[in-house]
């Protein structure tokens, strides 16, 4: 039997235009709708695209009632309200991260999902890159043994981007650094100390408040795990990375040093004679988790031209990474199909907002000197 079809508008072409070729290739979906306030932007996509349903508002798409879901990729602060305003209407629900800027903002979306029937998904590519499969496979496979303790990062200078992020609380964008460790730990976290750290030029406090360039935390998981990120924003020169550190009692994994680094993994050696254990570490080729993907959407996961269906672990090998390594074509595979699947998508308003929340807590725990914060269920 033919599998129904969702027809989707992707609101915000900036980094949303990444997305909208990968729903128009997508099998299962109908529309792929457009919608931005920059007209010129908008109009110049659907020509090249072949797209016809443009839309010029928000509101014109929730009145439209052949739209199904909306994917939101819109400024920070819209997040919230927007998201609201799409589960309201009767319409799924996809938006870039954060879920929200306060607990009482992941509060409302979390109940309007509950009580809307539709499905949320929070959009943290950190949880479908090649290097979160890769380990999340080690840790399946028993590779990793018992996960002892994790580290996340992402570091990142803000300078030149949209007026809204001057002076953002660093872990209040913290996702990225978050999301892969709450993912892996089966548990969730409950509490956090974090401290802030370095000095930022005052002009940058100005809108958010907040003093520091630099955010460190230490989270405590249910289960008895913990768990380190930090995360940084303005003035602190460090290159790009969105990294990922899992030790385990018999492997370890850990990030390159530049975000496209080749990974290292740590094993004991088999044989270790004398004092101690010996270990050997390893940089490692990532492979391509393509093979998960319908096929027409296989190439998003590298550049689409560089993409070999017959052999997708070349196409990798060619250097020609998706949008944040590969995780693009998954995020959209994962929220389509949990619509016609009728079943929550994995990163759904309890997960994100668990990961979200966790760094809420832990910009306020900075500005309280450290103390700890328990971060709430959902």
């Amino acid at each position: 039997m033919k599998m129904k079809k969702v027809n989707v508008a992707v609101v915000g072409l900036g980094f949303g235009g990444a997305f909208v070729k990968i729903y128009k290739a997508h099998p299962n979906v109908g529309i792929t709708a457009i919608c931005d306030s920059d007209a010129v932007l908008m109009e110049t996509m659907a020509a090249e695209l072949g797209i016809e349903a443009t839309y010029d508002s928000l509101d014109q798409i929730l009145s439209d009632d052949a739209i199904d879901a909306v994917h939101l990729v819109t400024p920070i602060p819209l997040h919230e309200e927007q998201t609201l305003k799409v589960l309201r209407s009767g319409k799924h629900c996809a938006c870039t991260v954060p879920m929200a800027l306060s607990l009482d903002g992941i509060r409302r979306i979390t109940e309007a999902a509950r009580s809307s029937g539709k499905n949320y998904m929070m959009m943290e590519t950190t949880l479908y890159t090649y290097q979160f499969h890769f380990v999340r496979r080690m840790l399946e496979k028993g590779e990793l043994g018992r996960i002892q303790f994790m580290r996340g990062s992402h570091y990142q200078d803000m300078r030149g981007w949209p007026e809204y992020w001057v002076g953002l609380p660093p872990m209040h964008y913290g996702t990225h650094a978050v999301g892969p460790m709450v993912a892996l730990s089966g548990s969730r976290i409950d509490r956090v100390h974090c401290f802030g750290s370095g000095r930022m030029d005052s002009r940058l406090s100005q809108q958010y408040g907040n003093p520091y360039p630099v955010e460190s935390a230490l989270f405590s998981f249910e289960n008895g795990l913990k768990a380190e990120a930090t995360r940084t924003l303005f003035e602190t020169a460090r290159e790009y990375q969105e990294g990922l550190f899992v030790y385990g009692s018999e492997a370890s994994f850990e990030w390159g040093f530049q975000d496209n680094d080749p990974p290292y993994v740590t094993r004991f050696a088999k044989e270790s004679g004398g004092r101690g254990v010996k270990t050997l570490t390893e940089q490692i080729e990532l492979p391509n988790y393509a093979d998960s993907l319908p096929e027409e959407i296989r190439r998003f996961t590298v550049g689409a031209e560089q993409f070999d269906p017959l052999n997708p672990q070349r196409s990798l090998a060619k250097g020609a990474g998706g949008g944040h390594h590969g995780s693009h074509p998954h995020l959209v595979n994962e929220f389509v199909m949990s619509i016609l699947e009728r079943r929550k998508p994995w990163i759904d308003e309890t997960l994100g907002g668990n990961i979200t929340a966790a760094g809420i807590c832990a910009h306020e725990s900075a500005m309280r000197d450290g103390a700890c914060v328990t971060v709430p269920l959902f």
